[in-house]
Parts: C-alpha cells; structure tokens; sequence
C-alpha cells in the first residue's frame, strides 16, 4: 500500500533553504536546469556516512552527467566542514534541524541494532532539472548504491531524449 503522504516520481520536490558547512545558503531552486542528488545521513564522520560521502565524491558517472550532491543531516556548520575537509568533499553538506528532512521522510524513528531512536534516516533523492522527484531511496544500504543513482539518472536522461 502506498502512503499518500510520501512523494511520488514527478512529484515537485519541497523547496528547501539551508545553510552549508562554510554558512553558504543553498535552495532547490539555485539548482534549477541540473540534476540534484540530495542524500540524508545519520553523522558526519561514521563509517557507512564516510564511505556514502566518499562513493558520491568518486563517481566519474555523476560527475560527467553534471549532477549536483547535496548531503544534509543534522550536524552543525562546524562538524560538517571538518568533515568536507577530512575526506575532499566536492559538494556541500547542508544543516537541517530535523523539520526539513521529517517531511520528505528521511526523519524518525529507527531501530539500530534493537536500539529504537529519533534520527536521520539514510535516504536518497534524485531531482530531475524541473525540481521534480525522479527517485527516492527511503532505507539505503551503502555499497553499491552511488552507482545505482547514477544509472538511473543516466536511464531518466535517456528517457528524456
């Protein structure tokens, strides 16, 4: 059953305005004409948020397709920014309090190990050049996944031509 609340493909995404790690403001619209990946992780610095951020950095895919990463969770400007500079990061890291990422759905609870806890979920949106949901990954298992963002915008580019 599908929830009525959760966006669909071709859905206009929600505007957003949020600052970076450097206290850069960044809007959905600033990117209008490109396509934007915006993936919500748990923490700066963990292992599987390191590995997400560092496969997004190495696509050559992404890259040569001219697409747009946003990362965004909760931690602040500073955390962020050592984070960026840790790893090379190309593409900024956005700061949300939680309101943001609750009404796409990448906010609430989880259950880690048994754990059940309020947080950021690990979720990925690709936004076609319109601002418009092509595809959302709600429950993302990192290895292997920037490539599967890659090949379906490469797929939505190809349906588009």
């Amino acid at each position: 059953m599908t929830n009525p609340d959760r966006l669909q493909p071709g859905d206009p995404f929600p505007a957003f305005s949020l600052p970076d790690g450097a206290g850069q403001t960044h809007a959905l619209s600033d990117y209008a004409g490109k396509y934007v990946v915006l993936y919500a992780y748990p923490k700066d610095d963990t292992p599987g948020c390191t590995r997400e951020a560092c496969d997004f950095r190495d696509s050559a895919r992404l890259k040569e397709m001219g697409v747009q990463v946003l990362g965004i969770s909760q931690d602040d400007a500073d955390s962020h920014q050592k984070f960026a500079e840790k790893y090379s990061l190309p593409f900024p890291l956005l700061t949300d309090d939680g309101q943001f990422l609750a009404s796409v759905g990448a906010y609430g609870e989880k259950n880690s190990y048994g754990k059940v806890t309020q947080g950021v979920k690990r979720a990925t949106f690709i936004l076609d050049p319109e601002g418009k949901l092509v595809k959302s990954w709600l429950a993302v298992k990192v290895d292997g996944h920037a490539e599967a963002v890659a090949d379906t915008i490469q797929k939505d580019m190809q349906d588009r031509a």
